[in-house]
Formats: structure tokens, C-alpha cells, sequence
């Protein structure tokens, strides 16, 4: 057995020199040098399909950590901007062959924040070309959504043309606030004359009629998404019977909760403080002339009909002072005026008391027309305005600080990213 092996390792060893000896054999180290660069291209494709592999997960872990910055921008310590998105993104990314990782962040005043990650990833077979190491990096830009739930005039409806209107010489000042148009038409949002809209953002569906005429500090989007009506969930308050008919206030007086069938007239001499509660207007009209006063907090007025006709309307004269807030708790809670969704479209809601006008909460006339004019002179803190149209038809001030009002919020919340 012994000497069989030997004689083979023998005749072997014999071939291998006549081969090396013979210039015939030169084909073999031709061949060993031409795998060299296949091996290495083999091998190339091997390492970078790692090293991308590494960079997704990379990516990925960059985008959560701007959005998470973004979302909890409230929280971080001033000037600790790198060192919570370090914290973030090492807790999400789970790559122990990202070699050398460094995270930076920066965020502005304007809520935007940009995350950048760069690392290496050791090369397995591209040694051999001198490549120990191939260099990954990844970035992202998050920035919260137009409005943040900030939106305080929003326009229902989903094809006319000036859903929301400013005409003339009027000024409307949003402060710290959105307006949303859901119409999808080529003049949905209408500026025209001497008029101009300031606004935190502008969102519309379809496009805009006099842009010169608007500005923003978060710009103006166009193309947008409609919103849904933020308070589509609120049933109807149930009533039945009348606890006043025809109601009309011209002096001094005190008026509590109850149905007011016909409708509710308020004089150039009335001076009306409302007790908390729910109001029902029955059918006729709400009117308040000039000089007139109104004055209450947790109130509800609802417009409504038990007859399905006769539908009420609301008219606020220029140059009544009305201060009315809604509840801050409850079912109706941040709804000052709420109009029956069976209401025809159309039907005129006038709100131009002026300077002296504060309506606090949401004045919501979900198939309503409704002609704004008022806040611009008072300590407006917190007013939505929703209905199915909108024209602004003087000088308008309205802001959305509604911290205690029960309101709930018009517009996109949330974060996004941009890049």
C-alpha cells in the first residue's frame, strides 16, 4: 500500500516538472494571471453589494431620525441637536460592519431639520485592488406639514370658483394661522382689487386667482389634498318645542339656554349677556344691528329648523360688539355657531360686525355662504371659520391660539420629509 502512494506521488511529481520544464505549459500562469481582474470584478460586486446594503439601512435610519427631530423639536435641549439625533439614529440602526459612524443635525427657527450620517464598510475582496474600505453617507431634510393642524378658515366646497374670496380693499390677517381651500377649481382661492390674505400657510385643491395678493411665512401649496370637515362627527344637539318665539332683545338683559323659534333680533340698544348653554334657533333670523351687544362664554347658537323650511340665516351689522366663546368641554365642545347640515347650500351667514366683532371658537356653517368681516380691532385669540364658501368683505383678523377652547384642529398634522 505503502509503496503504491510513493510510486503515485513519484509519477506525479515527474509530470509537474516536465510541465513546468515544456514553454507548452505557459498557458497555465497566463490563465492564473487573466482570473486575477474576473475574480476582483467578482469580488468588487460582492463588496459593493454589501456596502449597499449597509447605505439603505443607513437611509432609513436618517429619515426616522429627522422625523423624529421634527416631532419632538419641543423637547430637545438648546444647542444638543447632534447629540439627540446621534442618540436617535444609533438606536434604530443596527449595522455593526458600518465602521466609523458619525451622525450630524441642524435645525432652524422654521421647525426644518436636516440629518446627515457617513460611515465605511471594510472590503472583503477588493483588498487586492488596494480598496480596503468603501465610503457610505446618507441624508435627510424633515419639515413639519403646512398648518400643523394651525389651519383657522377652511372652505368645504369641491368645485366653485372663489370657495374663498377676498375682493376690494380688504385685508385679511391670519395670525399664526392656515387657510385651506378644498376646491378643486382654477380660481378656488380668489384675491382681486387692492385685497390681500397674510397667512401662516395656504393650502387649495385647485389654483389661485391674484397670487401677488397673498403671502405666507410657510408659502402657499397649491394641487393640495382637501380636507375633511374637522367637525363632521358632531350630531345635531335634539330639541322640541319653543321656549321663545320671535325673540328680539332692545334694552339690558340676561337670556338663558332654550329654543328660540322665529328667530332671535337683537337692536341697536341691546345689551344681551348669554348664559352658558345651548341655543337653538327655530327658523327665522339671527340679527344683530349696529350698537348692539353680545356677550357670553361655554355658548352654543344653533341653526337649525324643525320643519325642514323656513331655514334661519344669521346677519351681524357693522359696528355691533359681540364677544361670544363656546365650551371647552362636552359634545359641542369649541363650536360657537353651528349650521344644520341640511341647510340648502348657499344660504347667507353674514358675520360683519367689524373691529368690534370677536367670535371665539369655531363659526361653522358647513353648507353655509358665509360673508366674514370682523376681529381686526379686538384681542382675537382663537376663531375657525368653516363653511361651504368664504368672502372676505372687509378688514379681518383672526388667529387660532385655542389652547382651552375645545377646538379641533383644521389642516394637515404631522411631519414630512422634503429630501
Amino acid at each position: 500500500m505503502t509503496q503504491t502512494l510513493t510510486a503515485r506521488l513519484s509519477f506525479a511529481r515527474a509530470h509537474v516538472a516536465r510541465f513546468c520544464a515544456d514553454a507548452g505549459a505557459n498557458v497555465a500562469p497566463i490563465f492564473a494571471l487573466a482570473l486575477i481582474p474576473v475574480v476582483s470584478l467578482t469580488g468588487s460586486a460582492v463588496d459593493y453589494s454589501r456596502a449597499n446594503n449597509v447605505k439603505a439601512a443607513m437611509q432609513a435610519a436618517t429619515d426616522a431620525t429627522a422625523l423624529n427631530l421634527v416631532q419632538n423639536a419641543a423637547k430637545i435641549p438648546s444647542g444638543d441637536v447632534s447629540a439627540t439625533a446621534t442618540n436617535i439614529f444609533t438606536a434604530v440602526f443596527n449595522r455593526p460592519d458600518a465602521l466609523n459612524l458619525h451622525v450630524t443635525a441642524s435645525s432652524t427657527s422654521g421647525g426644518t431639520v436636516t440629518v446627515s450620517a457617513t460611515a465605511s464598510v471594510a472590503t472583503d475582496f477588493m483588498g487586492v485592488l488596494g480598496l480596503t474600505s468603501i465610503p457610505i453617507g446618507s441624508a435627510a431634510v424633515a419639515v413639519k406639514t403646512p398648518g400643523d393642524g394651525l389651519g383657522c378658515v377652511l372652505a368645504l366646497n369641491r368645485y366653485a370658483s372663489g370657495a374663498i374670496t377676498a375682493q376690494g380693499s380688504t385685508t385679511v390677517n391670519l395670525n399664526g394661522c392656515s387657510m385651506y381651500d378644498d376646491s378643486n377649481s382654477g380660481t378656488a382661492l380668489t384675491v382681486g382689487g387692492s385685497a390681500h390674505v397674510s397667512a401662516l400657510s395656504v393650502g387649495v385643491v385647485g389654483n389661485i386667482s391674484g397670487n401677488a395678493g397673498v403671502t405666507t411665512t410657510q408659502g402657499v401649496h397649491t394641487g393640495a389634498s382637501p380636507l375633511p370637515d374637522p367637525y363632521a362627527t358632531v350630531p345635531l344637539p335634539s330639541y322640541s318645542g319653543c321656549d321663545q318665539t320671535n325673540f328680539s332683545a332692545k334694552k339690558k338683559v340676561t337670556i338663558d339656554p332654550g329654543v328660540y323659534c322665529g328667530g332671535m333680533q337683537f337692536n341697536a340698544n341691546a345689551d344681551v349677556t348669554f348664559n352658558p348653554g345651548v341655543y337653538i334657533v327655530n327658523g327665522g333670523n339671527f340679527t344683530v344691528n349696529g350698537g348692539g351687544v353680545l356677550q357670553g362664554s361655554g355658548v352654543t347658537i344653533v341653526f337649525t329648523s324643525s320643519t325642514m323650511s323656513d331655514w334661519p340665516t344669521a346677519t351681524i351689522n357693522g359696528g355691533a360688539v359681540i364677544n361670544l366663546t363656546p365650551p371647552s368641554t362636552g359634545p359641542l365642545a369649541g363650536i360657537l355657531m353651528y349650521g344644520d347640515r341640511n341647510i340648502p347650500v348657499g344660504t347667507a351667514f353674514k358675520f360683519n360686525g367689524g373691529a368690534t366683532q370677536y367670535l371665539g371658537g369655531a363659526v361653522y356653517f358647513p353648507t353655509g355662504a358665509i360673508d366674514f368681516s370682523g376681529g381686526a380691532g379686538t384681542s382675537t385669540n382663537c376663531t375657525q371659520v368653516i363653511g361651504d364658501t368664504i368672502t372676505f368683505t372687509g378688514n379681518s383678523g383672526l388667529a387660532i391660539n385655542c389652547a382651552g377652547y375645545g377646538v379641533r384642529p383644521i389642516g394637515p398634522t404631522g411631519v414630512r420629509l422634503v429630501s
